[in-house]
């Protein structure tokens, strides 16, 4: 921070930034100063999208739905393809579907100058307002009418809504983070949106969508503190400027500066951040903000550097290191009971020990103590919560579990969490990861995989809702499911074509990793700031997570050459 008083008038502030710091960002200097509320795409120089001259009626319409990605202009591109009175009456509807490919047929019965086509394809998702994708199955099925209008054919009647290809959302649109405080007010939770990429507004939408507030979704696991008068009113004399303050504490101030500077850092701005309310700075005394003042918060923490890697195998837990694997100390390093185990960077552990049908979960420290939860004939590995004094199991498939050790008393206590699945959805639990940051869940049931957010309530009693299936392409063949450091997810499967795939943190699309000398099913997944672990079905694999070619293999884990373990890396 930089202030703008003698140092001693700031101490306080600086102390108090200490205590209450969040995420940062920073924007472009050079916008024009205009008003903004709701997040409303604004004008932009887009390229030229036009009917190209003689084009037959099936090309007209694909590129129909290439010019239907570009929102500029209420859609200007779009409309130069429709008829006159069709460009009149077509409504654009605030949600775009977005299909994987589309499959335009003739229909019989056209004439020279009259067409019909069957326009069919598989919804994977719908981008709502303020960019928020939501995966989604459908079917879109519609008949599109062509004529000939002064020679060239153009779209007479068609439904309304707009509808893309995934091709042309990748092409055209590009994905930020937001980032709001989680309900315990000390990690910073990010909500993806895709905004139109062919556009010079995108710090004046980014912080339009901000004070907007959290996407519905998520909206159960973080906390949005700011009154509805609040307003972004653009960038002028160097500053930020924001209205509707006054009743703003100077705690939440605080915090909603450390959410503006880290969405401002992640949309490519760097340097100090200047934010105003009502005409004055945003904490009296200070001047501009930093990612530095809000480290303690970064939403990039655990894609810093490597963390500590274990391995289970034979029921026992070791350490690795330089190439080498050492048993960790007390009985999980050689009592042979554990049956699946997860472990903190501060030495916490949650462990399920004993086989299947009698089994005990437990909490502890490596080298010390630990207590029994409760036993019972199944348990999903543990999974720690953001600040690793609580962990979650999910029991014979159906009840999830949290325990958590008292602060005050020492003593272990535990409690169920309420899950409400999607209609139909009725299988049994296999994998149940928290998030980093302890806002989302990922499920693995009966081999689809599924995310949900977790909500507190001011009991402190949790519940996951929103529950949405992820990559329904996977079919039944997803195993073992992890988060990867930047969100997204790291998948196991069955199949031999895409044993291991990332899926991004909103569902939006699925990748498929190098599968050379992977050999499915892939039991097990975890990864680093720079490594993807599998265990396949001969050993336990690794491949650097950036800069790997498609084609490159996956190599043994020094120190499991010849072993086939389950790879934990520590949060």
């Amino acid at each position: 921070m930089r202030a703008s008083r003698p140092r001693r008038a700031l101490a306080g502030a600086l102390a108090f930034v200490a205590a209450t710091a969040t995420s940062c960002a920073t924007l472009p200097s050079n916008t024009e100063p205009h008003v903004l509320r709701s997040f409303e795409p604004e004008s932009a120089t887009a390229p030229v999208i036009a009917p190209k001259p003689g084009s037959d009626p099936d090309l007209l319409l694909r590129d129909f739905f290439a010019a239907s990605a570009v929102p500029t202009s209420n859609y200007e591109a779009a409309r130069s393809f429709l008829t006159p009175q069709a460009g009149e009456v077509w409504q654009p509807t605030e949600t775009t579907l977005v299909v994987d490919r589309l499959s335009i047929n003739t229909v019989a019965g056209g004439t020279g100058g009259r067409r019909s086509f069957s326009v069919q394809g598989n919804v994977i998702g719908e981008i709502q307002p303020g960019g928020v994708f939501n995966p989604n199955r459908a079917i879109y099925d519609a008949t599109m009418e062509l004529e000939q209008v002064d020679g060239e054919w153009r779209i007479s009647s068609l439904p309304s809504g707009v509808v893309i290809e995934r091709t042309e959302m990748r092409n055209k649109y590009q994905p930020h983070s937001l980032y709001f405080y989680g309900s315990n007010a000390s990690e910073l939770v990010a909500d993806r949106r895709w905004i139109y990429a062919e556009r010079d507004s995108l710090t004046s939408d980014l912080l339009s969508m901000l004070i907007d507030g959290p996407s519905e979704r998520i909206r159960p696991a973080v906390r949005f503190d700011l009154p509805a008068e609040a307003a972004y009113v653009g960038y002028e004399k160097g500053a930020y400027n924001f209205t509707g303050f006054g009743s703003v504490s100077e705690e939440n101030r605080m915090r909603f500066a450390a959410q503006v500077v880290w969405v401002l850092s992640q949309a490519g701005t760097s340097g100090p951040i200047s934010i105003t309310t009502d005409g004055d700075p945003l904490i009296a005394g200070i001047d501009s903000f930093t990612t530095d003042d809000f480290a303690d918060v970064s939403p990039l923490s655990d894609a810093a550097g490597e963390k500590s890697t274990y391995s289970l195998s034979n029921g026992s837990l070791f350490r690795l290191g330089g190439g080498e694997t050492a048993p960790v100390d007390g009985k999980l390093g050689q009592g042979g009971t554990i049956a699946s185990v997860d472990v903190s960077n501060s030495g916490n552990y949650a462990a399920v020990l004993g086989k299947e049908g009698d089994q005990a979960f437990e909490l502890g420290t490596l080298g010390g103590a630990a207590q029994e939860v409760m036993r019972g004939k199944n348990f999903t590995r543990p999974t720690f919560e953001a600040d690793r004094s609580a962990a979650w199991v999910a029991e014979d498939g159906k009840r999830i579990v949290r325990a958590v050790r008292s602060a005050a008393t020492g003593e272990v206590v535990s409690s169920e969490v309420a899950l409400e699945l999607p209609e139909g959805v009725e299988g049994n639990i296999s994998v149940l990861r928290l998030s980093r940051t302890g806002a989302r869940v990922a499920m693995v049931i009966d081999g689809h995989l599924y995310t949900g957010i977790v909500s507190v309530s001011g009991t402190g009693a949790r519940s996951v809702v929103n529950v949405m299936e992820y990559a329904p392409d996977l079919g039944g063949s997803v195993i073992a499911a992890d988060w990867n450091p930047d969100g997204s997810l790291l998948v196991g499967t069955s199949a031999e074509g895409s044993p291991v795939v990332r899926v991004e943190q909103d569902g939006s699309s699925t990748t498929t990793l190098s599968s050379g000398n992977l050999t499915a099913p892939v039991v097990a997944v975890a990864s680093s700031a720079g490594m993807y672990y599998a265990t396949d079905a001969n050993g336990t694999l690794q491949l650097p997570a950036t800069g790997a070619p498609d084609n490159s293999n996956w190599r043994e884990v020094p120190g499991l050459q010849g072993v086939r373990a389950v790879p934990i890396v520590a949060r």
